[in-house]
């Protein structure tokens, strides 16, 4: 049977790796897999060589003037203008925007009844009271892209009765590349150093959450809107190796893990084939030459993200909505040099602090939240 995929966000790194992982499947089993559908924001030249390649349906392109340049050279794809779109011509959707903005994709392709493959935490922690209603639709299925979340979906399929059984869930940290330094050692970090991860090859904005274990504790608030868990019940565990992905303690002292070298590869392969497992082995570990594997605790008080996000998820309501948005903005901010690596969690404190305790039930809630917060992070950020 061909699975019919669209990618959203198909010229970033989970997009092109998406790609990738079809490509080594239909060398395999040819036919296993079409793309039936792609989008991107303004990367003329990368999508049109993905549409020589693809023969996708359905382009959605958010720049008008790259739609306009895509439509001209493209002549026999239909070109439109939101990434919601792409879902109707697919079977499966891979969500690979950044960001809030894949808040839509996440939204239409639960409510369209369809497998959602899904690497854009923002939609899910900034939305979750109005995403989890969705995932009831007949035909829906949420499977969890990232590595972390992809691993706990990996271990609990191991439970008969996981709301019964499970004790703890505990999700790995690679620790990023400031691990082990002091709140003082990072007071004039670079941005080029904040990029440079140990492990992981990630677009800007995830490696930076990553340094500043933001993306941990984002991750922490995913975890709790995919399984229900309690956040008590959620530790974090700082593992730099990266090989193993998270795991899931149980009742009786048993501990599984999911353990497979650093790849994106593996948990999108996953989420495409899904129940199945697909044939390429990727992330296959070379058990003679791995070595050890280390963990130790999380520093809570240099990198304080991680608590941050404990505090969002445990308010609820649109906190964790207002904590992603004002991260996005202070996270851009460092980037493009407005303010240091340590006022990233300065200015998501300042923006929580205005909380105005709103409970979203809708989707316009939860981008009026959206809004107000980064209104309030673009003033603190812009403060001389």
């Amino acid at each position: 049977m061909t699975v019919r995929v669209a990618i959203a966000g198909s010229t970033g790194s989970i997009g092109t790796q998406t790609i990738e992982v079809i490509r080594a499947e239909n060398e395999r089993e040819p036919g296993s897999y079409v793309v039936t559908a792609l989008s991107a924001g303004s990367s003329v030249d990368v999508v049109l060589a993905q549409i020589e390649e693809l023969g996708p349906e359905v382009v959605a392109m958010a720049d008008e003037a790259s739609r306009q340049e895509v439509a001209a050279q493209a002549p026999g794809v239909t070109l439109v203008h939101d990434a919601s779109d792409l879902v109707e011509v697919a079977d499966v959707v891979v969500n690979g925007v950044v960001g809030f903005a894949g808040l839509a994709v996440t939204v239409e392709t639960l409510r369209a009844g369809k497998r959602l493959a899904l690497a854009n935490k923002e939609s899910l922690i900034a939305a979750g009271p109005v995403v989890q209603p969705l995932r009831s639709t007949p035909g829906a299925e949420l499977v969890p892209v990232d590595s972390e979340h992809c691993a706990l979906h990996q271990c609990l399929r191991s439970s008969a009765a996981p709301e019964r059984e499970v004790a703890r869930l505990l999700l790995t940290a690679s620790g990023g590349p400031f691990r082990g330094r002091s709140a003082d050692d990072l007071a004039e970090v670079t941005v080029e150093s904040a990029l440079e991860h140990p492990t992981w090859a990630m677009g800007p904005k995830i490696t930076v959450d990553s340094s500043t274990l933001m993306n941990k504790g984002l991750e922490v608030i995913e975890a709790h809107e995919l399984y229900g868990t309690s956040y008590d019940d959620i530790d974090v565990v700082v593992h730099p190796q990266s090989v193993v992905h998270s795991m899931v303690e149980f009742s009786d002292g048993s501990t599984i893990a999911q353990l497979s070298m650093p790849t994106m590869h593996l948990p999108i392969g996953y989420a495409l084939g899904y129940p199945d497992r697909i044939a390429t082995p990727f992330g296959r570990i070379d058990w003679e030459t791995l070595g050890s594997l280390d963990f130790e605790p999380p520093d809570r008080a240099t990198f304080r993200c991680l608590d941050l996000a404990y505090d969002a998820g445990r308010a609820g309501g649109t906190a964790p909505a207002w904590l992603s948005a004002a991260n996005e903005v202070a996270v851009e901010a460092f980037l493009s040099g407005k303010v240091r690596w340590n006022a990233i969690a300065d200015v998501c404190v300042d923006v929580l602090e205005r909380h105005d305790g709103v409970n979203p039930t809708s989707v316009d809630d939860v981008i009026e939240a959206d809004q107000v917060a980064r209104r309030i992070a673009h003033e603190i950020v812009d403060q001389p």
